[in-house]
């Protein structure tokens, strides 16, 4: 995968940004100039990032967030790939940037303790330690660490409910982990404002821990958000542990419901999916708003006349000058983007 011409980046800095649109403007410009795709959120509390590009633009991407002082300590995920992983780029202003219900907490201030991957490594099978899988539901479910903690939630603002369950493992060393490490530094946080005492997080999450540490002891793939779907991470004594919603037979096979207005991010193995067109139930195979079934379980939406410029206004006289020569772009937000 080494000599692979493209790289995906995974990454995260929760630094503040003060004008989020006008920086919104400025970066998805960037990305545009150097063939960036992927989804990127920008918020009042940082960055958070997916993309792809030639090895070379992400070089230049990478150069771009460290070039500025507010992201200089900002660590990528690099992945080798052999084409890109997304069909456009959206950059894009949110509240928050994962979306947790908890605000008011600040990692750069206090979080839970970063351990290195091999330190994971080290510390995750002693006794008194309690691997906690802070991740969806449909995440831990096609793959997690052997012995991990998950809780049941759709989505990670459920989180702090959940954390009601665990007052009994206040006692323990509490090792939290997610796909990149950026869900970690609020569920850690978080878990350290309700009383827990001896919290860690792993540093850079599963995909690190399995360019690093081989991945060992991780058991299944990990869902991933881009057309990827689902990685596999442990190269030491990897285990399928997901099973074909429809059959039940072993699959770590993971795709979306070809019914949209279902889209449940399920294992459905290679035959199932071809007889029930992608689908995860005889309901949702007949129903009208069923998407063509092409073997793949994922979606992307139709990028005909896709114009990466989308959410940028510009002055009429400056649309065909090369946006290196322009020195006053003269853009603004589109508030709908």
């Amino acid at each position: 995968m080494e000599n692979q011409p493209y790289s995906i980046l995974l990454y995260y800095c929760y630094a503040s940004i003060e004008d989020t649109e006008a920086y919104r403007e400025e970066h998805h410009l960037f990305c545009i100039e150097n063939n960036i795709r992927g989804r990127i959120i920008i918020s009042p509390e940082g960055l958070n990032g997916t993309v792809s590009g030639l090895k070379e633009d992400c070089e230049k991407y990478m150069a771009y967030i460290h070039a500025d002082p507010r992201f200089a300590k900002t660590e990528f995920k690099i992945e080798a790939f052999d084409k890109h992983a997304f069909a456009k780029i959206h950059v894009r202003v949110k509240p928050e940037i994962v979306h947790s219900s908890l605000r008011h907490l600040d990692p750069n201030v206090k979080t839970g303790k970063h351990l290195a991957p091999e330190e994971f490594k080290a510390l995750k099978d002693q006794e008194d330690v309690v691997i906690l899988d802070v991740r969806s539901n449909y995440e831990h479910e096609l793959g997690r660490f052997k012995g991990a903690l998950t809780l049941d939630i759709d989505n990670f603002r459920d989180f702090p409910e959940k954390v009601k369950e665990l007052e009994h493992l206040k006692g323990k060393k509490v090792l939290t982990y997610c796909t990149g490490g950026i869900k970690c530094e609020k569920a850690s946080a978080y878990l350290l404002e309700q009383g827990f005492q001896d919290v860690y997080q792993l540093h850079g999450g599963i995909i690190k821990y399995g360019m690093e540490a081989g991945g060992e002891d991780f058991e299944g793939k990990c869902y991933v958000f881009d057309n990827r779907i689902a990685v596999d991470i442990n190269k030491v004594n990897p285990k399928v542990i997901s099973i074909c919603h429809v059959c039940g037979t072993e699959c770590d096979r993971m795709v979306n419901c070809a019914n949209s207005s279902c889209n449940a991010h399920l294992p459905i193995c290679e035959k199932c999916g071809w007889e029930m067109e992608g689908t995860c139930s005889v309901e949702c195979k007949e129903n009208p708003e069923k998407r063509p079934y092409d073997g793949t379980g994922y979606y992307q939406k139709n990028t005909n006349g896709y114009n990466p410029y989308k959410g940028l206004i510009r002055r009429q006289d400056k649309a065909k000058q090369p946006l290196h020569e322009q020195k006053d772009p003269g853009i603004r937000a589109d508030h709908q983007s």
